[in-house]
């Protein structure tokens, strides 16, 4: 996985505050993966199917009129869904306009989509205000929102759409995160459903329109072996004149993953230090302006890839002419400076309409230290297999830790911090076949290198609504063979993306599990009687959606990802369908059987077609060809479109043959 995204569950039963008393919802068993009468249990939260929908582009609003509207939306859907957002650009080619399109309802536009408080304002008891000061207090307010029918708002939006205030959290915490989630448990959880925990950063970063940025530093060569390491003086003196200069480390190659690092930074005024520091330190933290799209290296480095950067903020002494900073830098590095603040900080308003119409606890925990411990308690208070639906702190650390943490609790994570309109989506269905795909039989492996491209992110259901979409739409899709991972969990979250998916896909796409079942997670960190439960809840799912196979983690030791267990691969023989199961993995190539299970590694390769056959050929190069190779190969579905795909597959001649991952597994299967 290459972005953010993330979550955990003990023991307990479940008490009041589950769906029972909510007009619209159905209470389902969790535990279980099916009832006793034999139809499928439900996982998660049911919501009755659209009739008609109102809807508005709230693109151009910001964070905290988007917050107001998400949240009535959850309220008004809790019922049956009637509110349906746009927060793309509003136009029929966004994945939000196409969804809608696809649903082919009654649809009432409104210009103004504010206006819809107005006719909705009798839904609601009022308003939960919360404390701009107090950041969390966003997510508190979410939180009894949900309980009170209420909206969150600020004290201004409260007056100006003349909301009653239900409850008033200005003043009530500070800002210590650890206190502030641990009044929320303490006092709310006895209310809030026992099926799933919301996890949703507070706050989001947004750019500023029409900032000027200056070029001082990029590097021209595609390097990603710190060759180029050194230090390096960035001048930019250039953008003296106002408050303060912002200087953005990026990514001077976008689509391979190996942009700059920073180790240190030392910076000068007119030849006197005003500051120095090394990333991931507190002495960074007064100078990280925007750090959310980065993360701290192996070697306390800073980075970030592909679309990412980081930027500090620097405030020069008055009278400054020369502005000089020095780095300790290296690989694709890409450094510009601006004297505008480049971003702004607004409420994150995404995903809140599910959390306000199940009426979840939604928190905002780093899985580390302190607030990693408050982390686990929440997740010791959930039933097993509660799901943890949102996303981690801290990028991809926080997401190893994260899942890592939920895997050990029993929760699968169900990535859906920008899941938008779910309260609509999981409310509307289509039809989702069982039938597994036909296997193109191979009768007999010849000596030469069988090759399957898996899409990466499926488990991420905001992915499969939003970016997936946009792929999926490329006209060179089945142009060449490729597999896509999914979320069987689009069962109850999206059918309607589920179905869209199912039903267009050419004989050359197959739809396999994303990691690793019924949610992202770690097999090997689970204890054994809870993950007995995790892949009877996988193989219902997957049963229902005809899915065969899986991409899957296992877990990691010393930093590194370790093969399955016997163990583990033969609870997935025995309570799954699935005829093979891609992992992830840092060796070399690997195909095995475990369990009864053949098992591949994912290998992949930076770049984009020419460059990933390079690495091919270098890898076939060491194969003797007496027998047939197999390699499964992982593609960056951030970076890759079908049109790549089939770009690589016209530079594959012999001896290469690129076939689906069902062919591949069965193949496999018959020659290990």
């Amino acid at each position: 996985m290459v972005s953010r995204r993330t979550f955990l569950a003990g023991s307990g039963a479940v008490t009041a505050g589950g769906f029972g008393l909510l007009p619209g919802l159905q209470s389902t068993a969790l535990a279980a993966p099916s009832s006793t009468s034999g139809s499928p249990a439900r996982l998660l939260p049911a919501f009755a199917r659209p009739h008609h929908l109102h809807y508005g582009d709230v693109s151009k609003l910001n964070g905290a009129d988007q917050t107001l509207l998400t949240t009535l939306q959850g309220v008004v859907n809790r019922a049956r869904p009637e509110l349906y957002f746009s927060f793309d650009t509003g136009t029929m080619s966004t994945p939000d306009a196409k969804w809608l399109a696809d649903m082919r309802l009654p649809t009432t536009t409104y210009k103004n989509p504010l206006d819809l408080v107005a006719k909705y304002r009798h839904r609601v008891r009022g308003a939960i205000v919360h404390d701009p000061a107090v950041p969390d207090s966003l997510n508190v307010a979410t939180t009894l929102a949900g309980l009170e029918d209420a909206v969150v708002a600020n004290a201004d939006q409260a007056k100006a759409h003349g909301l009653r205030i239900v409850k008033d959290l200005r003043g009530m915490f500070d800002d210590d995160r650890v206190k502030t989630y641990r009044w929320q448990l303490d006092n709310l959880f006895p209310r809030v459903t026992h099926k799933l925990l919301a996890g949703l950063p507070p706050t989001r970063v947004v750019p500023v329109e029409n900032v000027q940025w200056k070029e001082i530093a990029r590097e021209t060569r595609q390097i990603r072996d710190s060759s180029n390491r050194g230090s390096y003086d960035l001048d930019v003196s250039a953008e003296l004149g106002k408050e303060a200069v912002y200087v953005r480390f990026a990514d001077s190659f976008t689509d391979d993953g190996w942009g700059g690092s920073v180790a240190e930074v030392t910076v000068k005024a007119n030849g006197t230090q005003i500051a120095h520091f090394l990333p991931g330190t507190p002495d960074e933290a007064q100078y990280l302006f925007d750090g959310v799209n980065s993360s701290i290296g192996g070697e306390a480095n800073r980075f970030s890839d592909g679309g990412g950067y980081f930027i500090y903020r620097f405030e020069p002494p008055a009278g400054t002419t020369s502005l000089v900073i020095t780095a300790t830098m290296w690989n694709q590095y890409l450094v510009a400076a601006t004297d505008t603040a480049p971003t702004r900080i607004e409420p994150f308003a995404y995903f809140r309409d599910y959390v306000v119409a199940t009426k979840a606890l939604v928190s905002w925990l780093p899985p580390g230290g302190e607030t990693g411990d408050l982390l686990i308690e929440h997740f010791a208070k959930y039933p097993t297999l509660a799901p943890y639906m949102g996303w981690f702190a801290n990028d991809v650390s926080g997401e190893w830790d994260g899942v890592d943490l939920a895997s050990q609790g029993g929760s699968p994570v169900i990535a859906a911090d920008f899941y938008m309109n779910g309260t609509v989506h999981a409310g509307f269905t289509a039809p989702i076949s069982d039938k597994v795909r036909p296997v193109r039989r191979i009768s007999k492996p010849k000596n030469k290198v069988y090759l399957t491209l898996t899409f990466g992110e499926g488990d991420n259901i905001q992915y499969c609504q939003r970016h997936m979409r946009d792929l999926w739409d490329d006209p060179k899709r089945g142009e060449a063979p490729a597999n896509w991972t999914i979320s069987p969990l689009l069962l109850e979250t999206g059918p309607g993306l589920f179905s869209h998916f199912q039903r267009t896909a050419t004989a050359n796409d197959l739809l396999v599990c994303g990691p690793s079942g019924a949610g992202y997670t770690y097999p090997g960190s689970w204890k054994p009687d809870q993950f007995t439960q995790f892949l009877k809840l996988t193989g219902s799912v997957l049963r229902r959606t005809g899915i065969n196979q899986v991409y899957s983690y296992s877990h990691r030791e010393n930093d590194k990802w370790v093969l399955l267990s016997e163990e583990i691969a033969r609870g997935f023989a025995k309570y799954t369908p699935l005829k093979g199961i891609m992992q992830t993995w840092d060796g070399d190539l690997l195909a095995v059987r475990q369990g009864g299970l053949p098992i591949v590694g994912q290998w992949g390769a930076p770049g984009k077609a020419a460059e990933y056959k390079a690495a091919l050929d270098a890898r076939v190069a060491q194969w003797d060809g007496a027998a047939p190779l197999f390699i499964s190969g992982g593609i960056n579905a951030w970076s890759w479109t079908p049109s790549d795909i089939a770009d690589l597959a016209a530079l594959l001649g012999d001896p290469y043959e690129l076939i689906l991952a069902n062919t591949f597994f069965d193949l496999l299967n018959r020659t290990l």
